[in-house]
């Protein structure tokens, strides 16, 4: 095998928690996300809605080590629960469509501050809108 070929393979094997630079880049887009609930006034809802469970402070936490795992790195969330069931996660939680659109918009603002990539920000927010659908639980 060239070196080309090689390369090329391992790009295409890459995971998500690669291609946005591993643990620091989870915890760089954490951060941010977080920044952006706690100071944007249109997350407003959504940091309430933090509030009302563990904190924003826990939430940056467990999104961390959550999101290293569902990111292909290591299952941190998994090690320290036993489990990564998003919707169990979120049980206790009433998400409707107007707090999962807050939530995605907010993400995406998070992507953008970091100036990702198009092709990693549309794997990304595919992934995360995908899982953000099924765990709406209340009507409007």
């Amino acid at each position: 095998m060239t070196q080309h070929q090689a390369s090329t393979n391992d790009s295409t094997h890459q995971t998500l928690y690669d291609l946005i630079g591993g643990e620091a880049g989870v915890k760089n887009l954490v951060e941010v996300f977080y920044d952006i609930i706690e100071i944007q006034p249109e997350a407003h809802k959504l940091h309430l809605l933090h509030l009302r469970g563990n904190g924003i402070a826990h939430a940056r936490v467990e999104q961390f080590n959550f999101l290293c795992g569902f990111l292909g790195g290591p299952k941190l969330y998994v090690e320290k629960h036993g489990h990564s069931n998003i919707r169990t996660m979120h049980d206790y939680i009433e998400i409707n469509t107007e707090s999962k659109d807050i939530w995605l918009q907010c993400m995406t603002l998070a992507i953008d501050t970091m100036n990702m990539e198009a092709s990693v920000k549309n794997k990304l927010m595919n992934h995360f809108t995908s899982v953000a659908e099924r765990l709406v639980n209340q009507a409007e």
